[in-house]
Order: C-alpha cells, then sequence, then structure tokens
C-alpha cells in the first residue's frame, strides 16, 4: 500500500480493481463491436465516402452520381445486417449496463473516492507536518544569526520554503483530484463505446455537474460571479426593508412587469454599444441619439400639427394614415442614428480616432443641432392610438418586452453565427493578427458602428411610443452611462474580444431593477447615481483582475 498506509490505493491496485470490471465489458464490448461491423460501422463509412463523393470536384456529375447509388445500395444492404442485429445487440448493452450498475459504484468507484478522501487528508497532514517543521528549522537558524543581512536572508529562503510546502500540497491534491475524476468518468466512457454516445439526459446532467465540480476554482467563481452575488443580496435586502419601509411588497408581478417594460427600450441600447466595446471602444453619444430619435418620432406621430418648430417649420403629419406615420417615424429614427454612428465609425476605423473621441464629437453635433433646430421645447404627446398599435398590452402584459426578446435573439445571431460576428470578436481580440488574417478592421468597425445605429434607431422609436412623445432634445441625457454600464456588469471586457449577449441581458435587468427599487422605496435621485458608480467600480475592478490573470 502507498505510504504505509494500508486505507490509501496505490495506482496497480487500483487497476485491480478495475481489471473484472473492464474485461466484463470488454467481452460484451467485442461481441458488439464483431455485430456492428458490417451493420452501423458500414453504414456511417459508406455515408461518409458519399459525402467525401459529393465534395469531391474532380469527379463529373455523371461519376458522383454513379458512385452515389453504388454507396446507397450498399448502405440498403449494410442497414439490413444493422436491423437483423438490433436485438442481440441491445441485449448485449443492456447486460453490460446491468453489470456496471451492480458493480461499478459498490467494488470499483466508492473504493477508490474513500481512498482518495484519505489521501486528502494525508496530504493536508504531510504539508502541516512540513510546515511545522520549516518553521523549527527556522527558528533554530535565526537564533545563531546576529547579522542583519543574513537574518533578511534567512526570512526569504523561509518564505520560499513555505510556498514550495504549499505548492506541493496543491500538486498532491489536483493528482488525487484528477484519480477520483478519472475513475468516475471511466464508467460513462464504457457506457460511450457500449451505445455510440448516445446517453440518457439524466446521465448527461450527471457528466457536466461532475466536469463542473471537476474544473470548479473558488477564485475564479468570485472573479467571475462575485459582483452579481452582491448585486442580488443587495436586491434581498430591498425586498426584506421595501415592505417594512413603505407597507407594500416589492417583489410583485407588476413591478416585474414594470421593470421589464422600462429595460426594453434601453436594451436596444446596451446591445448597440456592447459591440463597441467588444472592440474596445464606446460610445457617449447613445443619450443624445435617444433624445434625437424620441424629438423625430414625436414629430412625426404627433397628435394633430406640432406644438414645437423645426429650423422655424412646423410639421404637420396627420394627414398620412397612422400606419404609414408609425412605419416612417421607425424609418427615420433608424436613418438619422445610423447616419452618425457612421460618421464615429468612418473617423474610429479610418483615422484610428479614438471612440471617446469621435462619439463625444458627435455627441456634440447631436444636441447643438436639435437643440438649435427645436428651441430645445418638447413636442407633446403623440397620437393615443399609436402605443397601441406598436406595443399593445395582452392581459396586462406589455408586448414592448417581446421587442427586447426579438432583438436580443437577433445580435445573439450575429454575434454567434455569423462571420461577421465572428472578425467582431477576432478585431476586438486582436486588431492586427486579424488584419493578417484577412479580416477587414475598417469594415468591421465601421459594421459595428452602423449596427449600434440601427439598435439605437429601434430603441428611441420604442421609447417614444412607452412614454407617448414628450420628445425633446435634452430627453435621454445620461443614458449613455446606464448603457455602458449594463454592458460593463454583463461582462463585456474594454479590453476587447471578451463577452456574450446574456451578459448584457443581465447588466441591463440589474441596472433596471436597482434604479426601480431604490425609487419605490425613496432613495434620492443623486444617492442612485452613488450606487451605480459603485457597482461599475466593483465592476471594473474584477474585469482588470481577470485581464491581469488572464495576462
Amino acid at each position: 500500500m502507498a505510504n504505509g498506509n494500508s486505507t490509501i490505493l496505490t495506482a496497480e491496485e487500483e487497476q485491480k480493481l478495475r481489471k473484472p470490471i473492464d474485461e466484463y465489458v470488454g467481452k460484451i464490448q467485442a461481441k458488439i463491436d464483431s455485430l456492428r461491423k458490417d451493420g452501423t460501422d458500414r453504414v456511417l463509412s459508406l455515408q461518409n465516402h458519399m459525402d467525401s463523393i459529393k465534395r469531391d470536384r474532380s469527379l463529373t456529375k455523371q461519376e458522383k452520381e454513379g458512385r452515389i447509388a453504388s454507396d446507397q445500395a450498399e448502405i440498403a444492404k449494410a442497414k439490413a445486417v444493422e436491423a437483423g442485429n438490433k436485438d442481440e445487440i441491445a441485449k448485449l448493452v443492456a447486460d453490460a449496463e446491468a453489470y456496471l450498475k451492480a458493480h461499478f459504484d459498490q467494488d470499483y468507484y466508492q473504493v477508490v473516492k474513500q481512498s482518495c478522501d484519505r489521501e486528502k487528508v494525508q496530504a493536508r497532514a504531510n504539508y502541516s507536518s512540513k510546515v511545522a517543521q520549516l518553521e523549527q528549522e527556522h527558528k533554530t537558524a535565526m537564533s545563531k544569526l546576529t547579522d542583519h543581512q543574513e537574518m533578511k536572508d534567512e526570512n526569504y529562503v523561509h518564505k520560499n520554503r513555505l510556498f514550495d510546502a504549499k505548492m506541493q500540497l496543491e500538486k498532491d491534491l489536483q493528482e488525487v483530484k484528477d484519480r477520483r475524476h478519472a475513475a468516475y468518468t471511466h464508467k460513462y466512457h464504457l457506457i460511450d463505446l457500449l451505445r455510440m454516445s448516445k446517453f440518457t439526459f439524466a446521465e448527461t446532467s450527471a457528466q457536466k455537474w461532475e466536469n463542473y465540480k471537476y474544473t470548479f476554482n473558488r477564485r475564479a467563481f468570485l472573479l467571475q460571479n462575485g459582483l452579481y452575488i452582491a448585486i442580488l443580496l443587495v436586491f434581498i435586502m430591498l425586498c426584506i426593508i421595501t415592505p417594512m419601509v413603505k407597507k407594500t411588497p416589492l417583489l410583485t408581478y407588476n413591478n416585474v412587469l414594470n421593470i421589464l417594460q422600462q429595460a426594453s427600450p434601453r436594451m436596444f441600447l446596451a446591445l448597440g454599444v456592447a459591440g463597441l466595446i467588444l472592440l474596445t471602444g464606446t460610445d457617449l453619444s447613445i443619450g443624445r441619439m435617444v433624445g434625437m430619435g424620441m424629438t423625430t418620432a414625436t414629430i412625426i406621430m404627433h397628435q394633430g400639427p406640432n406644438t414645437g418648430s423645426v429650423f422655424g417649420h412646423v410639421f404637420d403629419f396627420s394627414n398620412l394614415p397612422v400606419g404609414v406615420r408609425v412605419i416612417f417615424a421607425l424609418f427615420m429614427c433608424v436613418v438619422l442614428c445610423t447616419f452618425f454612428t457612421a460618421i464615429a465609425g468612418f473617423f474610429t476605423a479610418k483615422f484610428k480616432m479614438h471612440p471617446f473621441i469621435s462619439t463625444m464629437a458627435n455627441m456634440l453635433v447631436i444636441f447643438g443641432l436639435i437643440t438649435y433646430a427645436t428651441k430645445g421645447v418638447s413636442f407633446g404627446a403623440i397620437e393615443q392610438t399609436i402605443p397601441a398599435m406598436i406595443i399593445p398590452k395582452i392581459n396586462g402584459f406589455p408586448t414592448i418586452i417581446l421587442w427586447a426578446v426579438a432583438a436580443i435573439i437577433i445580435v445573439w445571431f450575429i454575434w454567434n453565427k455569423t462571420t461577421f460576428g465572428k472578425n467582431l470578436y477576432a478585431v476586438g481580440g486582436n486588431p492586427e493578427a486579424a488584419s493578417v488574417s484577412g479580416i477587414s478592421v475598417f469594415r468591421v468597425t465601421v459594421g459595428a458602428f452602423v449596427l449600434a445605429g440601427i439598435l439605437y434607431g429601434f430603441g428611441s422609436w420604442l421609447e417614444c411610443a412607452r412614454m407617448y412623445g414628450s420628445g425633446s432634445a435634452a430627453y435621454g441625457q445620461g443614458w449613455e452611462m446606464d448603457a455602458i454600464a449594463a454592458c460593463v456588469v454583463g461582462g463585456v471586457s474594454f479590453t476587447g474580444g471578451i463577452g456574450k449577449i446574456s451578459g448584457v441581458v443581465v447588466g441591463v435587468f440589474i441596472f433596471t431593477a436597482l434604479t426601480y427599487s431604490l425609487t419605490i422605496l425613496g432613495i434620492d435621485t443623486n444617492l442612485q447615481f452613488v450606487f451605480s458608480g459603485i457597482i461599475i467600480l466593483v465592476a471594473v475592478t474584477l474585469d482588470c483582475l481577470k485581464y491581469v490573470q488572464k495576462k
């Protein structure tokens, strides 16, 4: 036995325990393999051969058709053999699985697991003994020294020895962890061969849970989720405090719907700027884009002649059908927002200008133009029938949420399933390497800005419908901070090339819910900025720590 301890298995003893299982299942597996040779294996081989023929450009159409027809005839024969052996193979598989169920855990895995548990205890005991020994040696050595430099050197050597002992402990514990994991997964390796990678839902879930435990790292988990845990605790506290202070519960169905409803237009803005942050950029003009979109949409969908003028001209679109005005308002919101984001994207991509500068210029230009054109006035309400057309409530459920869900699905698809999305990650991670690989950094950058503009246009149009108009140049002030903060909290890294749509969604909900909860509780708006600032600071700090750890 290892280390003179009869309760800890050696590798040879572990193999000896597993040998009867491997031999029994191995014999069955050999029979199954022989039965599959002219059946299932032959079918798979012929199907792969047919795929290679279809991709072979050196063959003529007639040659391909002839060879494929020949393979299909062979496949029909192989499938007949497969069908004839199906019942026998099923019996053999059932026999092997019954044996594994009866013997694997009891005769092998549980024994190995107990051995690993004892080995972990032994490793920690060895570490404690080693540390005590080093401390004693250090104490003895220090008692003999009088020179300051020698004492300093001894302290340095002692720290290194303690560090080495700690590393040895971690190495020993990792080896034990590897052995236990290998023992656990061996059963699924055998089942994998028996069933040709066909697992039940329970077996798949068990493997995922085991792999999660095996790869779990406390430090990495806290870096990744520490902020979410802290915010969740804050929400739990708010849910407890609000009924005590305001005599009304916070977590109600209507409140949840209100939070989702408020978050929906902001989701478009966050999804737009997320692509820019993925490229190590940002957008300071989002709030002004919202103001411009709200003003434009209100002017077009206004109830009767407009109460204000644009460059001295009073518009009246009330003679157009309502449906036309709704679509025209959306079109103009998207066009205007995309026009300005494309300009910022062009300067960023062409002249390597930092997005902070190009979007700040956009912010000033947009606000100046809209304020000058409209004299800063609010344009009142839109037609009362329009919100019911765009975002009707069905049995009290606000369908504006469905608009946000659609945007999430579309942007997720673009990021994860298109060439542009893959290029977006590549350019964000390393633009030089992406350029060398043949990716147009210019097109990807401008494309990200254009996509952001389209999303800003949709978001401002929906916000106009949600708020029944009241568009003005000042509307949306500070929204860029909320959108950027939601992305950062959601894990979209300013270091570039790192981020998920799911993170953006979570970030938007976190900030919207926090603002809503604090408002219900009666917390001053200025203090809400303090909470938001702290959350952003912590989020970016954790992001920087993850980046440093990665480096």
